[in-house]
């Protein structure tokens, strides 16, 4: 029984029950959808035609299969959310660090933070796009916007959350503001950056995929765009929604997997356990 009720609360089985019960609901439905349309793929098709659509080897455009057009278009798009992300993760840490270092920056800077992240992706993009006046340095800058907020509001957490008798230790030993940081605060303030981090990485994709439905060119979201409007088998449409749902739950755990090898205090956890 011990044995038993260690599986069935283990993560791995959770996540099974779980993507049984998802399946089970989109097959119900997809029958339902078949019932009442001629073409049910083109609203919520069987998950054997999604499967048997990335297999299959027939051209979509005369030279390429769904897979192969949705990789081309998927390196494109990723690409630019990976530099937006890089130069998110930088501005953000920078921010959180300035604000911590003096509380005037942070009076300044945080409540234009918040504005940014409220106003929605699809209303900044004709914004951006304006002012840098060239579309692919436009996807990088959102996609290095929506990183941005995640990760600086993280690390700010962790650079408050260490305590006071921490600092008050550090100037015992006659530390510096450099010794401080370098020695206690950037280091406690790790797991609350990580966190930022698997947080922002799905964002950043999603960004940069609804902001390519805006905009002409190579990406995931203009190939979406291009599904939806009849010039190609709306298959191609279900796998860009599975293979970008797919990419945006590993970049959260690669990020998980990141601190895990970089970082002592997950590998003491594990132990722990």
């Amino acid at each position: 029984m011990k044995a038993i009720r260690k599986i069935v609360n283990s993560k791995a089985f959770i996540t099974l029950v779980w993507i049984t019960v998802i399946i089970i609901i989109w097959e119900i439905c997809a029958a339902r959808a078949a019932e009442v349309k001629r073409t049910p793929e083109n609203v919520l098709p069987h998950l054997s035609g999604v499967i048997d659509s990335l297999t299959s080897d027939r051209k979509i455009n005369g030279s390429q299969t769904a897979l192969g057009m949705v990789l081309e278009n998927a390196g494109a798009t990723l690409s630019r959310a990976a530099v937006g992300y890089v130069i998110g993760i930088a501005a953000g840490f920078i921010l959180a660090l300035l604000m911590s270092l003096s509380g005037i920056i942070e009076k300044i800077a945080f409540p234009y933070l918040m504005l940014i992240q409220l106003i929605p992706i699809l209303g900044m993009a004709p914004i951006i796009n304006a002012i840098t006046g060239d579309i692919a340095v436009s996807r990088i800058v959102i996609a290095a916007i929506l990183t941005f907020y995640p990760v600086a509001a993280n690390t700010l957490a962790g650079f408050k959350a260490v305590r006071r008798e921490a600092h008050e230790l550090m100037y015992s030993y006659a530390a510096n503001k450099l010794q401080l940081y370098t020695k206690t605060m950037i280091p406690a303030c790790i797991p609350y950056f990580f966190t930022g981090l698997k947080i922002s990485a799905p964002m950043a994709i999603t960004a940069s995929i609804l902001v390519d439905t805006l905009q002409g060119g190579i990406g995931l979201g203009c190939l979406l765009s291009q599904s939806l409007k009849g010039a190609m088998t709306r298959y191609v449409f279900w796998d860009i929604v599975f293979f970008s749902a797919v990419i945006g739950i590993l970049s959260f755990y690669i990020m998980g997997l990141i601190e895990t090898l970089l970082c002592p205090y997950k590998r003491l956890e594990k132990k722990g356990r």
